[in-house]
């Protein structure tokens, strides 16, 4: 009978000491979520507003720049054998008419 009063004891002890100070996981409510949300929505409308006028920049520079057909060879086709031509006509990828 000592034995269970000594459990018993320590049992009461234990808990008796707890009083809920410590490592406890603090609950977020809904309109601190919605305001973490919201931070968060707002910085990435920031760094896509920054992309996006980068982009707008980068497209004019393209368009002021220019381009010139300077150094641009045209692509020569080569002729078609006989043997070529006929198979192609038969397949349909050529029209014989030239229409």
């Amino acid at each position: 009978m000592d034995e269970k009063k000594e459990t018993e004891d320590t049992k009461e002890e234990a808990t008796a000491s707890d009083n809920n100070e410590g490592n406890q996981s603090k609950e977020v409510g809904l309109v601190d979520k919605a305001n973490i949300a919201a931070e968060r929505l707002e910085a990435a409308n920031k760094k896509q507003e920054e992309l996006l006028q980068r982009q707008e920049e980068f497209a004019a520079k393209q368009l002021l720049s220019g381009r010139t057909d300077a150094g641009d060879r045209p692509v020569k086709k080569e002729p078609l054998s006989d043997k070529e031509y006929s198979d192609k006509v038969m397949k349909g990828e050529v029209n014989p008419l030239g229409v």
